[in-house]
């Protein structure tokens, strides 16, 4: 009898979030890949010219109205880069709709359409039981991605994120010089490395819920 060999699953890729730093290091790096047929880029607004591929296509959405483009979440993998600060949010509850309630719904969206491997990008220190607002939504959101019931999810805990940024932040940048000094758990890390571990963990497709701190993306 002859032995049948069975192909290799296919995989397409959503990026949401794909004009931020992460997002857009996710992308670059996707379409690179051969074991990702098609890499769709969810944002607000145009992405930048210097992403060129036929295996690309980017598409708009309005976050407030998701459930509208419903359709666009259909793919095996989805990575979510969604993310602001306190401070370009305005308010704590403009914070939690983009860094929570966008990411969940995006989420309960994709596992709808078929989607079997979820990627967040959280942050180092982040826990629904944190006392902090910022890390306490991070943990809380990660709670409820797991709670969905991906047959995979994978989260990322990165610290602070170096790349080129639109707008000049000086804590960061101070930050960003005396990182060598900090704990390896807390030393800023390049959102290629963030990326690298996105993707790398979405290639290896490994089931149940992993958690990759930033000891780990930093090597």
């Amino acid at each position: 009898m002859p032995t049948t060999v069975s192909s290799p699953v296919s995989k397409s890729a959503i990026v949401v979030g794909a004009t931020g730093l992460v997002g857009r290091e996710c992308v670059k790096q996707l379409v690179t890949r051969p074991e990702f047929e098609r890499v769709t880029a969810v944002a607000r607004r145009a992405l930048p010219d210097d992403l060129p591929s036929s295996r690309l296509r980017t598409v708009l959405v309005d976050f407030d109205r998701l459930d509208e483009q419903a359709d666009v979440f259909r793919a095996s993998h989805v990575f979510c880069a969604l993310g602001t600060t306190i401070k370009q949010a305005g308010s704590q509850e403009r914070f939690r709709q983009v860094d929570f309630e966008y990411p969940l719904r995006v989420a309960e969206l994709a596992l709808a359409a078929g989607a079997r491997h979820f990627l967040l990008v959280s942050s180092v220190g982040a826990s629904p039981a944190s006392r902090g607002f910022y890390l306490r939504v991070k943990g809380e959101l990660e709670r409820a991605i797991v709670a969905l019931g991906f047959p995979s999810v994978t989260v990322v805990r990165p610290s602070l994120l170096l790349g080129e940024r639109k707008e000049f932040r000086l804590g960061e940048e101070i930050a960003t010089r005396f990182s060598w000094a900090f704990p390896r758990t807390y030393r800023a890390v390049h959102v290629r490395e963030v990326a690298r571990a996105l993707v790398n963990a979405a290639v290896e497709d490994r089931p149940g819920v992993r958690t990759i701190a930033n000891t780990e993306i930093i090597g």
